[in-house]
């Protein structure tokens, strides 16, 4: 089942566990090798989060602020949630095919967590 993302917008839904409703986050959408590699770099906040395909690590070299990242398998299920501080460099994971980032504390409170299961819904194309 591969997933065929655009650069673009859209939205993360984070679905909660044990009855918790689920949490919709503005969405960014970088699937080109630009888009991928400027990523969060330059930048000094962030709305929402950022969706990396594919992409099974990160770094946080030239970066301004402390993001969470989560790494995603094909099925979008939650591998693995870390926290990163500037000027890291992030192991790859065997199984991630996508990595999500945003601010570091916001996936916590969006209850985003190992073993969790994600949802992106993009803008329909006009066509």
């Amino acid at each position: 089942m591969g997933r065929r993302w655009r650069d673009g917008r859209g939205e993360l839904v984070v679905h909660g566990g044990d009855g918790q409703p689920s949490v919709r986050v503005p969405l960014e959408v970088a699937t080109s090798y630009r888009a991928r590699t400027k990523g969060l770099l330059g930048r000094d906040t962030l709305d929402g989060a950022i969706l990396l395909s594919p992409a099974n690590s990160v770094h946080t070299f030239r970066m301004r602020m402390p993001i969470d990242v989560a790494y995603l398998d094909r099925g979008l299920r939650v591998l693995a949630v870390r926290t990163m501080r500037p000027g890291r460099l992030g192991m790859p994971r065997l199984r991630a095919r996508h990595v999500v980032e945003a601010m570091a504390g916001a996936m916590d409170e969006w209850g985003m967590r190992a073993g969790g299961r994600v949802e992106v819904v993009v803008a329909a194309e006009d066509g």
